[in-house]
């Protein structure tokens, strides 16, 4: 056998159905093995893959060993004379296997090849090819300076900036996400070194394949995406204490002492340094925006209480106390900025309908606690009106000008009549248009650009392939989306490339899925996008389906007593209570069905499901699996009380079987 691709697998689902219909096709004219070794998925992978790739040798492990075992353990069974270690997360061009088992055959000096990755906009990425990581390179990348100097052989060495990314190179470090390695080598230098979790593995290998004798070649020649991170956000401090500290343990493997202990100086130096400013960059993220309003509705508030104190209430000399100015006066406050969370004022994208809604509820609970509280504490309502007033101006200006300063993150509101073409053949670009109808994504337009011009008759025809720049300057398309089942890879990254420099955005429609993948921004480099079944995925929605089963649970746990007499299993009935407020489970969540391949957005198990609703009939499987695409599409907070009413004698469900 000639070739053995083992892909390790964890809670990617999506990705990895695109990246084994890529991989199978490129394998069609090699005698070829295919490995996927899953590491304790729970998000239905190992389901999709028996269903949909019955001819991929499938490893499931119990628990999750880390990337460098899983690997193993395909290794070693595995037949090729060439061994393939690819990430799930890529996709790979139709001829790249062939292109690099010939690169292999010809150069029998190579033990390693990496070749060209792009990332989802069709951009290089720089660790298709690295350098050896010493201290001094290790400085240079933690510092900045490799960044600052890319192109320098200096301090670029850490990606080899300074080589030419269109030529083939030898170089020190392959890169884990593809990595193709001869046999022999393996058994020579040893397979991948299982003190390693999660990255260094790759520098490891990479490196005792040179000290073993052998060479690592880059070849640009063939080219994969890889969309990168899905797992593991590079800005987490669970990255920079994982990758660095895996730096620490290459270091002890292979330098000598002192220089060890250098690069384990300077690692632990980036880790605190790293995870210190993730933290910081994480809290500032999370609450600038809460605490400029804050500022702004206090100091607002404290004019607004000087000018009505001076001019109406104490007009013949006085003032409002401290306690109004320094207590009652922020608890306002702490009040509103709660109300507006909860509507949703601080979700992305920020939507001012929201903001006016929680100031608005806020508001009137305030005036309501003010009737209530003893006449010390209750100093103005025109005030609280006022300064209300005051804060909803405030709040909403200061989002109207970070939108138009052009801050991503502070967009107001999702593009409403966001404008698609999709690329394929009449049946598939059809397919993936009328999912993007019958979703939540509310398209403005919808283009289908054919591969040629043999579908101009087809309905919703804008023109072929070849004038695509054309068609995106025109239609003022937004995205892209490209068929797989008509594409192939080559052609969409050719596709990619060529247009990185504009504003639209670029997916992949895999074939036969309700998925789509994609690359939104930098940050995001890895995106995943789901034609939308997952209203109920929204942030707003899963707070307040929380915030349901929090209330609704306690006061059925305040009641429990009688509430025990009318369910089914009352012995039940308080332990699913406790399990709802542990977060354990929610009030209502997808009716058990066989596994159908349909992806639904994961949500907690539920103790009531959609099915619930009709509570005297039998429902099917099918009926079931279309209540819960239904129930997830259009999730509002009625729903879950209807379903509440309708089943809530079933609360006291235990779950071994449905009642």
């Amino acid at each position: 056998m000639k070739l053995s691709v083992v892909i390790v697998n964890y809670n990617v689902k999506y990705f990895i159905e695109q990246c084994l219909h890529s991989v199978l096709t490129a394998v069609e004219h090699l005698d070829a093995e295919v490995f996927v070794v899953d590491n304790n998925s729970v998000d239905g992978s190992v389901e999709m893959i028996a269903e949909k790739f019955p001819q991929v040798k499938l490893i499931c492990n119990s628990d999750n060993p880390g990337f460098s075992k899983a690997n193993n353990q395909a290794i070693r069974i595995s037949k090729g004379e060439y061994v393939l270690l690819l990430n799930p997360d890529t996709l790979v061009e139709q001829d790249t296997l062939k292109k690099c088992v010939d690169f292999m055959d010809a150069h029998p000096d190579a033990g390693g090849l990496g070749i060209q990755m792009i990332d989802g906009k069709g951009r290089f990425l720089p660790e298709s090819k690295r350098g050896l990581p010493t201290p001094a390179v290790a400085f240079y990348k933690i510092f900045g300076l490799s960044a600052l100097f890319p192109k320098s052989k200096i301090f670029g060495k850490y990606h080899l900036g300074f080589l030419d990314k269109n030529k083939t190179h030898q170089v020190d470090v392959l890169s884990g996400a593809f990595m193709m390695l001869r046999k022999k080598t393996l058994d020579k230098v040893g397979l991948l070194d299982e003190d390693f979790f999660m990255y260094g593995e790759d520098i490891d290998l990479s490196y005792r394949i040179i000290k073993g004798g052998y060479k690592n070649y880059y070849f640009p020649e063939a080219r994969i995406i890889h969309y990168k991170g899905e797992s593991t956000k590079k800005s987490s401090i669970n990255y920079v204490f994982v990758f660095y500290r895996a730096m620490v343990i290459f270091a002890e493997k292979h330098f000598s002492l002192h220089n060890a202990r250098l690069f384990s100086l300077l690692i632990n130096m980036a880790i605190y340094l790293r995870a210190g400013m993730a933290v910081i960059y994480r809290i500032f993220k999370r609450l600038i925006l809460p605490v400029s309003d804050a500022l702004l509705i206090y100091g607002g508030g404290l004019l607004i209480t000087a000018y009505w104190g001076s001019h109406v209430v104490f007009n013949h000399g006085g003032h409002y106390p401290p306690l109004f100015l320094f207590g009652v006066l922020p608890a306002y406050i702490v009040i509103w900025l709660i109300a507006v969370l909860l509507s949703g004022g601080y979700d992305v994208p920020l939507r001012l309908r929201r903001v006016i809604m929680g100031m608005f509820t806020g508001t009137i609970t305030i005036l309501v606690f003010y009737a209530l509280l003893p006449a010390e504490f209750r100093f103005s309502r025109a005030l609280i009106i006022l300064i209300a007033i005051w804060g909803l101006l405030a709040i909403t200006g200061i989002r109207l000008l970070l939108h138009l300063s052009g801050f991503s993150q502070y967009r107001i509101g999702a593009n409403p009549n966001r404008r698609f073409a999709v690329v394929g053949n009449p049946a598939e670009s059809e397919r993936v248009a009328e999912l993007l109808r019958k979703s939540l994504v509310n398209p403005g337009f919808i283009g289908i650009v054919g591969l040629d011009d043999k579908s101009q008759d087809q309905n919703g025809y804008i023109g072929h392939m070849a004038n695509l720049s054309t068609i995106i300057n025109i239609y003022k398309i937004d995205e892209v989306i490209f068929c797989a089942k008509d594409m192939p890879a080559h052609q969409i990254i050719d596709a990619m490339s060529h247009h990185r420099q504009s504003h639209t955005e670029y997916k992949i429609a895999p074939p036969e899925s309700m998925s789509i993948i994609g690359s939104n921004s930098i940050s995001t480099s890895r995106d995943l996008y789901i034609i939308d079944i997952n209203s109920i995925s929204k942030v707003n929605n899963r707070r307040n389906k929380r915030i349901f089963d929090l209330l609704s649970a306690s006061i059925l746990l305040a009641v429990s007593p009688v509430a025990m007499l009318i369910t089914y299993d009352p012995p039940y009935f308080v332990y699913n209570l406790f399990r709802i407020l542990l977060g354990y489970r929610s009030v209502v969540g997808y009716a058990p069905v066989p596994y159908s391949g349909t992806e639904l957005p994961p949500i907690r198990k539920g103790i009531l499901y959609p099915t619930d609703l009709f509570p005297e009939r039998d429902i099917d499987a099918d009926t079931a699996l279309t209540l819960n695409m239904l129930y997830a599409r259009d999730y509002r907070l009625n729903n879950d009380l209807n379903i509440l009413i309708k089943g809530f004698r079933r609360l006291g469900r235990s779950g071994k079987k449905r009642s």
